[in-house]
Formats: structure tokens, C-alpha cells, sequence
């Protein structure tokens, strides 16, 4: 007969004991991801290849100011630094609007900063914390909309990406 069925009862009571206390241990030793703070658009432009990706659809009209350029260096200008800020798409998310601003300089992506993001409870503002930094970072290495998602703010990393598209859409057109 096994050891652990009739003779010791003890002993299973003491190793179910200690299997659910270890449990336990290890479920509260870990920690929620912790960011730095909201730290959209601080980091300076990362270099990378300008590229253009497919177009993303998005909500209401943006509005648009500054000089003439665009992301293909084809502006005609020489020895000057063009730059041009356009506002992105307004894109309705399940939890909210999303919408981001790009500056253009020189024909390269210099700048993306989120205008609209959902913020209302903490749950968003934990979330978007560490995703919109990282979604920026992603725009100004692939010069173009064509960024990967961030885990866990999927809603957030489609309308940013669609906001981002319309956004460069309407600076090189």
C-alpha cells in the first residue's frame, strides 16, 4: 500500500499545508508592473529608415499647422529645417479617444505626442503609462505607422497607430 493513504494522514494534512502556504508565498511575492510615471512624448527621436505603411482608418477630422515638408525629404527645400505639426484622427477606443500629434522635420518624424488618451480611472492611467512611451518609441525607430501593439493595451495600440497613420497621411498629402 502507498505511504501517503492509510498509515499517515498526519502527513498528508502537513505536506497539503505546506504546498498551499508555498502557494501562497509565491502568488504574493509578485508585483504589478510599475512604470516611471506618464512620460508621454520626453524622449528624444530615435534614428530609423522612413518607410510608409498601409493606411489605417480612422474617426473624426484633425486639424493641422506649421510650414511646409514631408516624410519623403521631398519638399524642395535646401540647408533649412522644415517642420510641420499635424494632429491625427480622433479614433473612438473601447475605453476612449486616442488621438496623437507628429512633427515633421526635415522629412523625418522628429516628434509624436499623445493628444487624447484614455485616462479616467486608474486602471487606464497605469496602463497607458508604460504603453504610450513605448508606442512613441516605436513610431520615431519605424518612421512610419507600422508599430508593433504593447500587451495588455491592445484598444490604446490600434487607435494610436490609427491616429498616428491619418496623421502622417495628412502631412505628406
Amino acid at each position: 500500500m502507498h505511504a501517503l493513504r492509510k498509515n499517515r494522514p498526519l502527513r498528508r494534512i502537513v505536506l497539503a499545508s505546506a504546498a498551499t502556504v508555498s502557494g501562497m508565498v509565491l502568488l504574493l511575492s509578485l508585483k504589478p508592473h510599475t512604470s516611471p510615471g506618464l512620460a508621454v512624448g520626453s524622449a528624444a527621436a530615435a534614428p530609423g529608415a522612413s518607410a510608409s505603411a498601409p493606411a489605417a482608418s480612422g474617426g473624426s477630422a484633425g486639424s493641422s499647422s506649421g510650414s511646409s515638408g514631408n516624410l519623403d525629404g521631398g519638399s524642395g527645400s535646401t540647408g533649412s529645417s522644415v517642420s510641420k505639426s499635424v494632429t491625427g484622427d480622433t479614433v473612438q477606443t473601447r475605453w476612449g479617444p486616442v488621438q496623437v500629434r507628429v512633427t515633421i522635420k526635415s522629412g523625418r518624424l522628429t516628434e509624436v505626442t499623445a493628444v487624447q488618451y484614455p485616462q479616467d480611472n486608474p486602471r487606464d492611467q497605469e496602463i497607458n503609462s508604460y504603453a504610450l512611451p513605448r508606442l512613441r518609441r516605436e513610431a520615431l525607430a519605424a518612421q512610419s505607422a507600422d508599430i508593433d501593439m504593447v500587451s495588455g493595451a491592445t484598444y490604446t495600440s490600434t487607435g494610436y497607430q490609427q491616429s498616428l497613420q491619418s496623421a502622417l497621411d495628412s502631412a505628406t498629402g
